[in-house]
């Protein structure tokens, strides 16, 4: 191996320079070849670099986000059914909605694709550089009852107020205890002006009766409902389209003569 060569690699490793390292031999043969001059090669070394970087860090930002399923928008059947609001949605896709610290709702009948539409949501904020975090809304429950429990409440409070959007999928599931009441109200009072996404079986007027206390009702539905983008998803469930075929059934089937 030609000794500038080697140096020049040994030097790549002590800088933690991989992205180059990994791309040296071809942008060497580039440069040899005439394809690239000095200051090309040198670009071209730095942008292979600073790509590794991007891809590490999306990657990393992709587990944080602890997604139920790894789904995009580009992957969502719009067609499945003429009711869903297609336009309003791909406008959602824009994330003026992040930017902005607003929120999305989500809300209509079971297997339309809420969850689905959260995530991809949640995944395109992701690509955009985003910190994500995907969670049931039971479990983000149960997760803050235990705090109190433990007295680790503050620290994971503060896990679920950091991230740029929070996903909170089956909201308003079922009634609510007064301490969970007053967590749910915490959280999202927590985070004012970061965007969460929320996907839910009931309109949110339907969300009022569901809290013990009307005052912790109205003081936390005012402040997630009234800075949020609600998108109404109505049409037959398409959950049944996607299970897979019964080979029994299909053996069962009369032979036609």
């Amino acid at each position: 191996m030609n000794p500038v060569n080697n140096a020049l690699r040994e030097s790549l490793k002590a800088l933690r320079l991989s992205g180059m390292l990994d791309t040296l031999d071809a942008r060497l043969m580039q440069a040899h070849g005439g394809e690239l001059g000095h200051l090309e090669f040198l670009q071209v070394l730095c942008q292979d670099e600073i790509t590794r970087r991007e891809t590490v860090a999306f990657q990393r930002r992709l587990q944080r986000a602890r997604f139920e399923q790894q789904v995009t928008l580009e992957e969502f059947d719009f067609t499945a059914s003429s009711k869903l609001p297609a336009a309003q949605i791909r406008d959602l896709s824009a994330l003026r909605w992040l930017h902005a610290g607003e929120s999305v709702i989500l809300f209509g009948p079971v297997g339309v694709g809420k969850t689905h539409v959260a995530q991809g949501l949640g995944h395109l904020a992701v690509r955009q550089g985003a910190n994500v975090r995907f969670a049931k809304t039971s479990r983000v429950l149960a997760d803050l009852a235990g705090g109190h429990a433990d007295r680790t409440w503050d620290k994971r409070v503060r896990e679920l107020v950091r991230p740029d959007v929070l996903i909170l999928d089956d909201f308003a599931m079922r009634q609510m205890t007064a301490p969970q009441a007053d967590d749910l109200y915490e959280l999202v009072s927590e985070r004012q002006g970061r965007s969460l996404i929320v996907t839910s079986n009931r309109a949110p007027s339907d969300w009022y009766p569901l809290f013990p206390n009307p005052v912790v009702a109205e003081s936390l539905l005012d402040r997630l409902i009234n800075t949020s983008h609600q998108v109404i998803m109505n049409g037959p469930s398409y959950r049944p389209n996607k299970r897979p075929k019964n080979p029994a059934a299909k053996a069962e089937e009369p032979t036609i003569k």
